[in-house]
C-alpha cells in the first residue's frame, strides 16, 4: 500500500478491538434492521405511476444527480484548499464528499413536505450510478493529495447491498399502498415508533463504541469543514433547483438529498484504505459530519414547518378574500336594489374586477335575486295594506 503524503504522524489508537466487539455487531445489525423499516415506511408513501413520471421526464432526477456529483465533491475539495488542510485530512474530507446520498436524505425529505417518490428515486440512482462515479470522482480530485489508486478502494459490494436494502423494501411498501392500502397507517405509524425505539439504541451504542475519541477530531479546521459542508449542500442544491424552476417539493427534495452524506460508505473507503496508524483520528470525520448534518437538517425542518404554521396557505387565503368582497358588493348591490316596476340588469359570468371566479359571482348573483325578490314582496304587502286602510 503507498503511504499518503501526511504533514507529521499521528499518534492515535482505535479502542481495543473496534470493530469487532460485541456492541460493534448489535450496532452494525440495528442500522440494516432499522435501514429495512425506514425503506418499508416510506415505499408505501410512493406510487408507482409517480416514479415512472420522473423517468419519463428526468428534469428533477437530472437536476439531482448534478447537484450531488458536482456541488459536494467540489464543495469538500474546496474546503480543504481554503482551509490550508493536510493531505490526509483533505483526504478524508473528499471521500465523505463523493459519498452520495443516503437514508437520512430521505427521512428528511419526508419531513420536509418533499416529493418521496422523487427521494427515493434519488436514492437508488445515485446509489447505482457511484459505483462508477465514485472511483472517477475519487482520481480526478486525489492528484496530488494521495499517491496510491483510490479507485480500487470503493466497496463495490457494499453500495451493490446498499442498493439492495433500499429497493425490496421500498418495492413491498409500493406495492402494499396499491394492493393493502388498509394497511398502509399501521406500517407507518409501527415503522415510526420502532424507528424512534432503535434511534435511542443507536446513540447509545455509539456513544459506547467511540468513547472519548471522537475528541481527537474536534479541530476548529475540522469542526468548520464538517459544519459548513451540509449547510452548503443544503443551499446548493435549493438554489440550483430553483435556477431550473422545480417547484417547492422537489427544491426541498434535491436540498436535502445534496446536503446529506453516506457516511457508512465514507467510513468503509477509510477504513479500507488506511490502517489506523496513518489516518488516525480522522476515522472519526464522517461520524463528526453526520452530527453537524442532523444538527443542520433538524434545524432547516423546524425553521420550514414554523414558516408553515406563521404563512397561511393559499386555500384559507383565498377564502378570506372571497368573503370580504362578498360583505363589500351585497351591500352595496341591496343598498341600491331596484323598486317595484324597475328593471334588474341581468348577472353574468364576465369576470369580476374584484378578482373573483364565474362561479362565485353566480352565487353572489343568485342571492341579490332573492334578497331583491324578499323586498319586493315585503313592499306588496305594504302597499295592499296601506289600500285597504285607505277604503277603509
Amino acid at each position: 500500500m503507498d503511504a499518503p503524503n501526511i504533514t507529521a504522524p499521528l499518534n492515535f489508537t482505535l479502542p481495543p478491538n473496534f470493530g469487532k466487539r460485541p456492541t460493534d455487531k448489535a450496532l452494525s445489525v440495528i442500522l440494516v434492521f432499522l435501514l429495512l423499516i425506514i425503506m418499508l415506511s416510506l415505499g408505501c408513501t410512493m406510487e408507482f405511476s409517480k416514479i415512472k413520471a420522473h423517468f419519463w421526464k428526468p428534469k428533477g432526477l437530472a437536476i439531482a444527480l448534478i447537484a450531488q456529483y458536482g456541488i459536494m465533491p467540489l464543495t469538500a475539495f474546496t474546503l480543504g484548499k481554503v482551509f490550508r488542510l493536510n493531505n490526509i485530512e483533505a483526504l478524508a474530507i473528499l471521500v465523505c464528499g463523493c459519498s452520495p446520498g443516503g437514508t437520512v436524505s430521505n427521512v428528511f425529505s419526508l419531513a420536509m413536505k418533499g416529493d418521496m417518490n422523487l427521494s427515493i428515486v434519488m436514492t437508488t440512482c445515485s446509489t447505482f450510478f457511484a459505483l462508477g462515479m465514485m472511483p472517477l470522482l475519487l482520481y480526478i480530485y486525489s492528484n496530488g493529495i494521495y499517491d496510491g489508486d483510490l479507485k480500487d478502494k470503493v466497496p463495490y459490494k457494499g453500495i451493490v447491498s446498499s442498493l439492495v436494502l433500499v429497493l425490496i423494501p421500498c418495492t413491498i411498501g409500493i406495492f402494499l399502498k396499491a394492493k393493502r392500502p388498509q394497511y398502509v397507517r399501521y406500517i407507518k405509524k409501527g415503522g415510526m415508533i420502532i424507528m424512534l425505539l432503535l434511534s435511542v439504541a443507536i446513540t447509545a451504542l455509539s456513544v459506547i463504541n467511540v468513547g472519548k475519541s471522537i475528541r481527537f477530531v474536534m479541530t476548529p479546521h475540522l469542526l468548520a469543514t464538517s459544519s459548513l459542508m451540509p449547510f452548503i449542500g443544503f443551499l446548493l442544491g435549493y438554489i440550483l433547483s430553483a435556477l431550473f424552476r422545480l417547484d417547492g417539493r422537489c427544491s426541498r427534495t434535491v436540498s436535502m438529498e445534496t446536503g446529506c452524506q453516506n457516511v457508512q460508505l465514507c467510513s468503509t473507503i477509510l477504513n479500507v484504505t488506511f490502517p489506523p496508524e496513518v489516518i488516525g483520528p480522522l476515522f472519526f470525520f464522517p461520524l463528526l459530519y453526520m452530527i453537524f448534518q442532523l444538527g443542520e437538517g433538524v434545524l432547516l425542518i423546524s425553521i420550514f414547518r414554523c414558516y408553515e404554521k406563521i404563512k397561511p396557505s393559499k386555500d384559507k387565503t383565498k377564502m378570506i378574500y372571497t368573503a370580504a368582497a362578498t360583505e363589500e358588493i351585497t351591500p352595496g348591490a341591496l343598498g341600491n336594489g331596484t323598486h317595484k316596476g324597475e328593471e334588474c340588469s341581468p348577472c353574468t359570468a364576465a369576470p369580476s374586477p374584484s378578482g373573483l371566479d364565474s362561479g362565485e359571482k353566480a352565487i353572489q348573483c343568485d342571492q341579490l335575486e332573492k334578497a331583491k325578490d324578499k323586498r319586493n314582496t315585503k313592499e306588496e304587502s305594504f302597499s295592499s295594506i296601506g289600500s285597504s286602510n285607505y277604503q277603509n
